[in-house]
């Protein structure tokens, strides 16, 4: 008899603390052997933006920031800080719409989120996280770097907390990948009444880093896990084609 489909996540407890400079792969790889779950061939490493951050520099004291003159008109409405709105606008492509104490932009990445993805939390005072620069390069970068420590490939996916439009709650997304296809299609693929689907491509890279996210956590101090037992299409897309393109959105 067939077994039944599965696959499991595993947190990974010990990483500790992470500065700029630090090794992230192979601190993820000692952590797991540590717990006696190493980095096996063909695990999903989920990986969370903020030690990807910091161990990249990408850190800034809002002591250190001059605001410009839009930034400070911008701050007293927002309820902002103006160098931390300074910030936001520095990794915004654009501004998409302000209220009630957000701004929402569209990242030099691509990505529509709260605040430019610049966060204030597990990070020193008057310091913020902005998000990696080339995520799918991070992300490439520990995949590689796992290959030599551990002799094994894996995939990797960066990941960092959006909201969504009409839905209550947030949760994690992919905003970096690496070894595999992050979108699964089935468009052409017909359903047990025979019917063909036309509109069925499933943002696998999310739903797995969504996945992660509850033995993550947010206080738990565990920024990575292994997800393992799925079989993965082998790709070197990123994470791009999560990007809806804007002559296809209806909502710019």
């Amino acid at each position: 008899m067939t077994p039944p489909p599965r696959y499991e996540v595993i947190g990974i407890q010990g990483i500790g603390e992470v500065r700029r400079g630090d090794d992230i792969a192979a601190l993820i790889v000692e952590a797991a052997a540590r717990q006696s779950t190493p980095v096996l061939a063909a695990d999903l490493l989920v990986i969370g933006q903020k030690i990807v951050s910091k161990a990249e520099g990408r850190v800034v004291k809002l002591g250190d920031v001059t605001p410009s003159p839009i930034a400070i008109a911008m701050a007293p409405a927002l309820g902002k800080e103006p160098p931390l709105v300074e910030v936001i606008l520095r990794e915004s492509r654009r501004v998409v719409r302000m209220a009630q104490g957000v701004i929402i932009t569209e990242t030099h990445h691509g990505w529509v989120c709260a605040n430019a993805g610049v966060d204030q939390s597990n990070v020193d005072a008057d310091t913020v996280a902005l998000l990696p620069e080339d995520s799918d390069r991070s992300a490439r970068q520990v995949r590689d770097r796992v290959r030599v420590l551990a002799g094994v490939d894996v995939r990797v996916i960066i990941t960092d907390t959006f909201g969504r439009p009409w839905r209550e709650g947030l949760t994690n997304i992919a905003i970096g990948v690496a070894g595999f296809a992050p979108l699964r299609s089935y468009l052409g693929e017909r359903d047990p009444a025979g019917r063909p689907l036309q509109a069925t491509i499933l943002a696998l890279a999310d739903e797995l880093a969504g996945a992660a996210e509850p033995v993550m956590g947010k206080l738990d101090r565990i920024p990575a896990a292994i997800v393992r037992g799925l079989t993965l299409s082998a790709a070197e897309e990123g994470s791009k084609p999560l990007v809806r393109e804007p002559a296809r959105d209806l909502f710019r």
